[in-house]
């Protein structure tokens, strides 16, 4: 049975409708009306998650992990509803979807056993030492502790795991942090039904139900409003760089600042090696060809950068590259935003100097093909703009003269979530050279492989400097990601009966 969106927010528990009333605009399927955002509703919400956060955040860790088992589970029974209505907004396929409902469902359940093992809350003990001369020392313990509530906005290209009960939430609730999510306009049923499927879990364990709200659409205030209310304690957040940057000035610029946790843009350059490109070049093209139009590169981790020195092997792998982007069919964009900013990247790309156009494609309405380009390592270190997300599937490849400018492009490069290395034995020399400068520019190094793809583990690391992600520190992926929700608290001397019973 299909899922006909009811169109309203959910404010800890309660549907609240609100007009003036908006239409979606889905890739297929009917149109629905959704319910207005305002900042009187995102305060209500915030009222109810710092209400909440008094029991919540006290709550035992079996207790928040039987919360995100049963999330997992609400979400699971809605599974085919989630499916057909997720696809009509989004384009995006079946399979797709029902892949990306598996990882937010694994990563729940993920976090619930990673939070039950404890070691997430870093506990440590110094004992007292009462006769230490010159001074005594107090007993002193150290544990993690939530900071309280966490906004959190669903991001366009992930339907459900960077969304409503994406990876942020689920971070959140892991800590014993409420949550109140902005919903994004580009699939507001997909929203809403998993946002019934938390409320329902909430309910289900008998918790606050000011645990969780979403509300839904509104104008630029209405996010504005949700990171200067001062209630909320951290912000996390996926998409746009220039919308990304307006909310982090908007949290640095509050009373009291606080964390803004914003994945905003990387172009995951890749750096083929000459041993690797002379044995394995063509093969190469033809997987960085699949990674750059996988989803029609509406991945954040899509490598949109190809660097390698310039010679036949170069010409090779254009040659093969051309010829499987070339056979790409149209994919349809997420939204006409997303496709008419995929254009105007086109437009600048290739009208800058140097740059040569090696495969045209087209760009109608929401529908995309792979677009290749080609320029030499000059040119493109003096074109900063070069070295800027185009987000969808566009490639450039970069030739440089010898391995001196190679690590000239790497230097140059802003931060990455990614960047890889294609390599052989015979390369290992000219990748040590490297590997320091790609150290300081990316979140995640990889060799012989391709980005796409993020693994939900404890050792993955989804984030990096500026501007793939404005807290260099964190992660929005794997269980390390909880941490940007704790804060550390030191207990001196305190009785056992005043102290966490984690700590105890």
């Amino acid at each position: 049975m299909s899922y006909q969106p009811h169109g309203k927010h959910l404010i800890a528990g309660d549907r609240i409708a609100s007009e003036p009333g908006w239409a979606s605009s889905p890739s297929s399927g009917p149109s629905h009306r959704f319910s207005t955002g305002s900042p009187a509703l995102i305060a209500q919400a915030c009222e109810a998650a710092e209400r909440a956060f008094w029991s919540f955040g006290y709550s035992s860790r079996a207790e928040r992990a039987a919360l995100l088992h049963a999330i997992a589970d609400a979400i699971e029974a809605r599974g085919p509803q989630i499916t057909e209505i997720g696809c009509q907004e989004s384009g995006l396929p079946a399979a797709r979807l029902e892949g990306e409902r598996g990882r937010t469902t694994g990563q729940l359940r993920l976090f619930a056993d990673h939070i039950l093992k404890g070691d997430y809350l870093d506990r440590r003990v110094d004992a007292a030492l009462p006769h230490r001369q010159p001074a005594p020392r107090p007993e002193l313990r150290m544990m993690q502790r939530p900071i309280g509530p966490v906004a959190v906005f669903g991001a366009s290209n992930f339907p459900l795991a960077f969304s409503v009960a994406g990876g942020d939430t689920a971070a959140a609730l892991a800590a014993g942090c409420p949550v109140v999510v902005k919903g994004h306009s580009a699939h507001p049923g997909t929203g809403e039904i998993v946002a019934e499927a938390i409320a329902e879990a909430v309910a289900a364990q008998g918790m606050d139900p000011g645990v969780f709200s979403l509300v839904q659409g509104g104008k630029r205030d209405v996010g504005e409003a949700l990171v200067q209310d001062p209630r909320i304690r951290a912000v996390g957040f996926t998409g746009s760089l220039t919308g990304g940057r307006a909310l982090f000035d908007l949290c640095a610029r509050r009373p009291d600042p606080i964390p803004f946790f914003g994945e905003l843009g990387s172009v995951n350059p890749m750096f083929l090696l000459p041993s690797a490109m002379a044995a394995r070049g063509e093969a190469i093209a033809q997987g960085w060809a699949g990674s750059l139009s996988m989803g029609a590169g509406q991945f954040c981790t899509n490598p949109g950068i190809a660097v390698m020195i310039e010679g036949p092997e170069a010409q090779a792998f254009s040659d093969a590259a051309r010829v499987a982007l070339g056979a790409v069919g149209p994919q349809v964009m997420l939204t006409d935003g997303i496709a008419d900013a995929y254009r105007k990247g086109r437009d600048r790309v290739r009208g800058s100097a140097g740059v040569r156009e090696l495969l045209t494609s087209v760009c109608d309405r929401r529908n995309a093909t792979p677009y290749l380009y080609e320029v030499s390592g000059d040119d493109w270190l003096a074109n900063h703009a070069l070295g800027e997300e185009v987000f969808g599937p566009l490639g450039m490849i970069v030739t440089v003269r010898d391995a001196g400018q190679m690590e000239q492009i790497a230097r140059a490069l802003d931060g990455q979530l990614t960047c890889t290395l294609h390599l052989d034995e015979g390369d290992t020399a000219l990748a040590r050279r490297l590997m320091p400068v790609l150290e300081r520019k990316a979140g995640r190094l990889l060799a012989n492989g391709f980005p796409t793809g993020v693994e939900v583990c404890d050792a993955m690391v989804h984030g990096g400097p500026y501007p793939a992600s404005t807290n260099f520190g964190a992660t929005s992926v794997g269980t390390l990601s909880i941490r940007r929700f704790l804060r550390p608290v030191c207990y001196q001397n305190l009785p056992e009966a005043l102290l966490p019973a984690d700590l105890a």
